[in-house]
Formats: C-alpha cells, structure tokens, sequence
C-alpha cells in the first residue's frame, strides 16, 4: 500500500512539473551556424538563417519558425519538428530520417535530395514543396500529411489535398 502511495506522489510531481523551455545559449550557438546535436531549440525562431552542413540530429526543434531558411545538408535525423513551420525554407540533401515531422508546415518548401526514411509525417503540409528528387519516402508517410496539385514528389507517388 505504501509503495503505491509513494508512485502515485511521483507520478502527481511528474505531471506538475514545468515543461523543459528552450535554452537561449543553444538556440544562439545554431545561429551563429554552430551543429547542436540533441539540443532544445524549442520555439527558436530561426527565420532567414542561412547556414548549411548543420547537425541538428535528435534536437528538440518543436514549434520552431524556419522560414526562409537555407540550411543545405543539414541534419535532422531524430529530431522533434512537430508544428514546425517551414515555410519557403530550402532544405536541399538534408536529412530528416527518423524526424517527427507531425503538423510541422513545409508550404514551398525545396527538399531537394532530402531523405525521409521512417520519419513521421502525419498532418505536415508539403503544399507547393519541391520533393520529386527527395528518398525514403513512402505511399504510407505521404497518405498521413497533405500537399497541393503544385506539390512535386518523386514519380508514382502522391499526397491527399490539404483541407
């Protein structure tokens, strides 16, 4: 009885903590072009950065704003880009394996030789993206996020109209 009193108080602390905020010398580090593998750049704004080659594997990048980026090869594998917005961004040969890309919103966006092996896309909207060279992308990903009649995807492919 007192062991499950003692989870229940751990898990009530839990619950009450205070969500991790972002970490304001990581989200400058990434701006000034430094790679910051498993960082929190939650919320960074990170609009026009133009900075290629970056590792950004497994950071925490949710409801982060990049657009009008050009971050060319850089890599998101594993990464959290849930409710990302991306718009206009380009993203040529960048790495987003692995990435939870849930909501995240990629509106004429280049993703060029981008590679998507297993990552999340469910409820992304790729609508005017330019992804026909991209890889690892999959009838099952595409059929969870939406586009538009303007989005370009790699040939026998495609993607429900967003709502």
């Amino acid at each position: 009885m007192r062991l499950l009193a003692l989870s229940a108080l751990a898990a009530a602390l839990l619950a009450a903590a205070p969500a991790v905020a972002q970490n304001a010398g990581q989200i400058a580090a990434v701006r000034r072009g430094a790679s910051c593998p498993g960082c929190n750049l939650f919320q960074a704004d990170l609009t026009g950065l133009e900075k290629s080659g970056q590792n950004l594997s497994r950071a925490r990048l949710r409801q982060a704003d990049l657009s009008l980026v050009v971050m060319n090869r850089a890599s998101f594998a594993g990464a959290d880009l849930r409710d990302v917005n991306a718009y206009g961004g380009v993203f040529s040969s960048a790495n987003f394996s692995g990435a939870d890309l849930t909501n995240a919103t990629f509106v004429g966006t280049y993703l060029q030789g981008a590679r998507f092996a297993g990552a999340n896309l469910t409820g992304a909207n790729f609508s005017g993206a330019e992804m026909d060279r991209a890889s690892g992308l999959s009838q099952r990903q595409l059929d969870r996020a939406c586009g538009d009649q303007a989005t370009r995807l790699p040939r026998g492919l495609r993607i429900p109209v967003c709502r």
